[in-house]
């Protein structure tokens, strides 16, 4: 089914790679505090400065803004940044931008919800395993490494001549996309813009939100252009 992929499998399998890289990158961003490391790695990327997405464009710009004008507290800066944009007081619902889907898909703002069920399905229907994760698997980092991982997935199935499968993968991630990342992500960000006081973690939040939109957008192509190829 997947021969009309073959043409450019080769620029598909890369563009799959460069998903993975930046939803690898958001999924550690949300994952833990940035340490002094990871800040590092950071300050040496390349950001690009015209995605064809306006938020993921200030998004952008934002994240190096602040990197370019990191000090010596800069990773105590963030910790404290992070702990007060995610955990908040902890004493309801609505006191910080709670990285979970549950938190904005159910009635009283509860963790452990109907959508961690569903992500957790996702994740044992495709053989993906959480590791050493302890959290709630619909939180935003598992949610955008699940992106990473398949996109790796789909790269593989491409350079191996799989088409089926790659074009099953891109599937899979379209949905997830506008069934599960696109339904709260949103609310999450502005949650994050409210919260945030660095405009690290205020790029991050329109990174995530543009980086989501525009690829709803290529993978949706991808399907078209298979499904007319066909």
């Amino acid at each position: 089914m997947m021969e009309e992929m073959q043409k450019e499998s080769v620029d598909v399998a890369e563009l799959m790679e460069m998903r993975a890289q930046v939803y690898g990158m958001l999924a550690r961003l949300y994952r833990v505090e940035v340490d002094a490391k990871t800040l590092d790695e950071l300050r040496g990327m390349r950001f690009p400065t015209a995605t064809g997405n306006t938020k993921a464009d200030e998004g952008y710009h934002q994240l190096f803004a602040y990197l370019k004008n990191t000090w010596d507290d800069s990773v105590t800066e963030l910790a404290i940044d992070y702990v007060r944009t995610f955990i908040g007081h902890g004493v309801n619902g609505y006191s910080a931008a709670y990285p979970f889907e549950s938190v904005y898909t159910s009635e009283r703002r509860l963790l452990m919800q109907e959508a961690r069920a569903e992500v957790l399905q996702t994740l044992r229907d495709n053989g993906l395993k959480r590791g050493s994760w302890t959290e709630g698997e619909d939180h935003i980092a598992l949610e955008l490494e699940f992106m990473q991982r398949m996109s790796l997935r789909c790269a593989e199935a491409l350079a191996a001549g799989n088409d089926d499968e790659a074009y099953k993968c891109v599937e899979k991630m379209s949905t997830f996309i506008e069934e599960h990342l696109l339904n709260w992500v949103p609310m999450l960000v502005a949650d994050m813009r409210m919260y945030a006081r660095t405009m690290f973690y205020q790029g991050l939040a329109q990174l995530t939100f543009g980086q989501l939109e525009q690829d709803r957008a290529v993978l949706a192509e991808l399907l078209e252009s298979a499904q007319q190829a066909a």
